[in-house]
């Protein structure tokens, strides 16, 4: 059996939290899914969903039940979590906690996973930043979410995890307004595609930038490009690129 291959970043590994950004390494899906797939949403065989989270969470000493993440739409919205959701998972796009025990995890497969503790408190966020999300305010709510509970923003430490990279990433010049409407100065994170209406977006330097408007005080990228490395990660965009009918989705866990 191939044994679980999760992403840690000495951020967070030296002030004591328990973290991973899953790649497919380790897991028991088959065909396109091959690999540690934990998407709940994929069309993959439910049998093999259930056993790759419960490898998850059996990595951090846990049982399945504790792996809290929301059932996810794109959105702004944070979910704080102060035990585990059993039944149906609640709406949102962020989870945060302050319960020992508890692990706040997200699903991507392009978009950015985010990872958030504050040292001092101990309180704990896991986001997911795809582009919507990233431009609605996704990152800000998870914060404001972790200030209520008692964090310091100065004190937060994040991580952005396995996602799109720019050269990966191509979009419409439409996109671009978009962005440069909604917030001046993004316009930084578009450079030229490979025609004159084509542009590159830079989704973790986007993210990173939300960071630090939310006044986050140490934020970094892991450098992986999900779509570029089939072999580690699941990608919507590749899948598409492909013509596959579905994709598997990767996994961000940090505890309490």
């Amino acid at each position: 059996m191939t044994s679980l291959a999760p992403i840690t970043h000495p951020l967070l590994t030296a002030a004591g939290f328990d973290h991973g950004f899953f790649t497919r390494a380790g897991g028991v899906s088959t065909g396109i899914y091959k690999g540690l797939n934990t998407g709940v949403g994929s069309k993959d065989d439910p049998a093999a969903v259930a056993e790759n989270r419960r490898r998850v969470a059996a990595h951090f000493g846990a049982d399945a039940d504790h792996l809290n993440g929301c059932y996810q739409i794109h959105s702004a919205v944070a979910r704080v979590a102060d035990g585990p959701w059993r039944g149906d998972r609640p709406e949102g796009d962020a989870v945060v906690s302050a319960e020992p025990g508890l692990l706040c995890s997200v699903l991507t497969a392009d978009c950015a996973p985010v990872l958030m503790a504050d040292p001092e408190t101990r309180i704990v966020a896991a986001v997911h930043a795809g582009w919507k999300g990233a431009l609605g305010g996704v990152v800000h709510s998870a914060v404001s979410a972790m200030e209520a509970l008692g964090a310091e923003p100065r004190r937060i430490l994040a991580v952005v995890g396995p996602c799109i990279a720019q050269a990966s990433y191509e979009v419409g010049v439409d996109f671009q307004e978009r962005f440069v409407h909604h917030d001046p100065g993004s316009e930084r994170f578009f450079k030229p595609g490979a025609a004159d209406d084509k542009r590159l977006f830079d989704l973790p330097g986007f993210v990173l930038w939300r960071l630090q408007q939310a006044r986050v005080g140490q934020a970094v990228w892991t450098g992986h490009d999900t779509c570029a490395d089939a072999d580690r990660f699941y990608s919507n965009r590749r899948a598409f690129q492909r013509g596959e009918p579905d994709f598997g989705r990767l996994i961000s866990v940090i505890g309490v």
